[in-house]
C-alpha cells in the first residue's frame, strides 16, 4: 500500500469514523551504530500509535556469523558471507513483504549498502518508503530520496510522519 493511499485512508477513516486507521506494521532499515530506532519506538508509544516495528537482526554479529554458525564453517571469506546474506535475506525480505511502510537510515558512517538494497527492494514492492538521514547526505543519496514518497532529518519527524498516517493529525506548535 503506497503512503498516498494510506494518507487517503487515515483522513477518511478519520472524517468517516470518527477515529484512527487501524495499526501498521512498519520495517526499521539502516544503520545500526545509533538509536534511531529506539527514538522512533518510544516516541510512537508516547504519541500512543498503534505500530509494530520490525527490522534486520541489528546484532551485528549474529548477522555476520548466522551462516557459518547454523549451516557450518567456511575456508573462504565469500562463502562465509554468501550463507548469511542468504539467511539473513529469508528474514528481510518477509519482514519488508509484510510491512506497510518502510523507514530507512543513512548514517554518516560506513557505506550501507543493504540499507540502499532495503530501500531499493521496498520502491520495487511499491512499499510506502521513507528515508531518513541528515541534510549531508543529500546529494549523495539523490536516486534513494527520490524513490522515497518522504524524506526525513530527525526521527521526531518520522514520528510526526507516521501520527499523520494513522490519524491525520498534525502536530501544533
Amino acid at each position: 500500500m503506497r503512503l498516498t493511499q494510506l494518507l487517503f485512508m487515515a483522513k477518511h477513516n478519520q472524517a468517516i469514523l470518527g477515529g484512527s486507521m487501524s495499526a501498521l506494521s512498519v520495517y526499521l532499515s539502516g544503520e545500526i551504530h545509533t538509536d534511531w530506532r529506539d527514538q522512533i519506538d518510544q516516541g510512537s508509544q508516547t504519541a500512543g500509535l498503534s505500530i509494530d516495528f520490525t527490522g534486520p537482526v541489528t546484532n551485528h554479529s549474529n548477522s555476520d556469523e548466522c551462516g557459518v554458525t547454523i549451516l557450518g564453517g567456511e575456508d573462504n571469506p565469500f562463502w562465509k558471507d554468501h550463507k548469511g546474506a542468504k539467511i539473513n535475506a529469508i528474514r528481510n525480505r518477509t519482514l519488508i513483504d509484510r510491512s506497510d511502510v518502510v523507514i530507512v537510515r543513512f548514517g554518516d558512517k560506513y557505506r550501507q549498502w543493504n540499507a540502499a538494497f532495503d530501500a531499493g527492494y521496498a520502491a520495487a514492492l511499491g512499499k510506502p518508503l521513507i528515508i531518513l538521514h541528515d541534510n549531508g547526505l543529500t546529494h549523495a543519496l539523490k536516486e534513494v530520496d527520490a524513490a522515497a514518497l518522504a524524506v526525513a532529518e530527525t526521527p521526531e519527524q518520522v514520528v510526526d510522519i507516521l501520527t499523520y498516517v494513522l490519524r491525520g493529525e498534525l502536530k501544533v506548535a
